[in-house]
């Protein structure tokens, strides 16, 4: 038996037209799975398809757009994704905003809204949506991006790390709840990860040369790193293993 065979699965993935995202989504489909992929703008998601397609020499990706912000358009997404590709039976959650940064005694009402909407309640819609496509089957698997920045105080992201570490605690309650359904839900806590979102953490060399010293592994985190932890979360690999939250950090966080 091939663990990572995941070939007649459907995934859907929030935040999947560039980055970690699309890469993730590259990998589950390089393993066998149809991959419904998501994020705000459609020619973005159509190029990010096509790029997906391309890679895996087959039709598996499937482009939808939605702002995970609405739980109309998420709603919409899941019931879109079950017509083009069938029942649902992997989720990535990797949607996330952070429109504010300073201090989180200063954080706006409206920022702080859309941050835990975005970051927390969204995945929560997400994920009652699809649970009942994993329960009908007896298995199933989610994965949501937290960040190791829920595990530390920041003058300046402590919101953006509030709310990851808010998302930690619905994937253990999500993970307790939906357990005896055959359903698994792990976080994914990134460290610095040298994608779009995070560019203004690592894009100054001077910047990117002192958080690269204090990594074990001596390097910034790549997208393509999420390929097999994705494809791990998502097969029979894991099949034993719910309510996580799984660093990946180059060590830099490995005391947390």
């Amino acid at each position: 038996m091939n663990l990572f065979d995941l070939s007649g699965k459907v995934a859907l993935l929030t935040g999947a037209s560039k980055g970690m995202g699309q890469q993730m989504a590259t990998a589950l489909a390089e393993q066998g799975a149809t991959v419904v992929i998501s994020a705000r703008k459609q020619d973005r998601l159509d190029q990010a398809a096509a790029e997906i397609n391309a890679a895996v020499g087959a039709e598996r990706a499937i482009p939808v757009a939605c702002n995970v912000g609405y739980k109309d358009q998420l709603a919409a997404l899941v019931d879109t994704a079950r017509a083009k590709a069938g029942p649902i039976d992997i989720v990535v959650g990797n949607a996330g905003v952070n429109p504010y940064y300073g201090p989180t005694s200063e954080i706006p009402d409206e920022a702080y809204e859309k941050t835990m909407k975005a970051n927390v309640q969204s995945n929560l819609w997400l994920a009652q949506l699809v649970a009942p496509d994993m329960a009908a089957k007896g298995t199933g698997s989610m994965m949501f991006t937290a960040s190791v920045g829920a595990f530390k105080p920041s003058l300046t992201l402590g919101t953006y790390g509030m709310s990851k570490l808010a998302l930690i605690g619905l994937v253990r309650n999500l993970a307790a709840e939906f357990g005896p359904k055959g359903i698994r839900v792990n976080a994914i806590c990134p460290g610095l990860i040298r994608t779009d979102f995070a560019r203004e953490l690592w894009d100054k060399p001077e910047v990117a040369a002192k958080i690269t010293a204090e990594i074990p592994l001596r390097r910034l985190g790549e997208p393509g790193d999420f390929k097999g932890l994705a494809v791990f979360l998502a097969s029979d690999a894991s099949r034993y293993m719910t309510g996580q939250a799984l660093t990946v950090c180059g060590g830099s966080n490995m005391w947390a």
